[in-house]
């Protein structure tokens, strides 16, 4: 049977991995995208071709 700190320290490395898992998902798709694609863009390009907001709806 494990002992309480066991259980603490496994409580914490599961917080810590959904943590991982919660923010670093979506920067893990997009940089296995980024390097797989042919032809690879540059990293401008892809930050440029990103709109952060769209202006028509003013």
């Amino acid at each position: 049977m494990p002992s309480e700190e066991t259980k603490e320290r496994i409580t914490k490395l599961v917080e810590v991995g959904r943590t991982v898992i919660h923010y670093g998902w979506i920067p893990l798709i997009i940089y296995i995208g980024y390097t797989r694609s042919t032809p690879q863009p540059t990293l401008i390009k892809c930050v440029v071709s990103v709109p952060l907001f769209d202006l028509g709806n003013f």
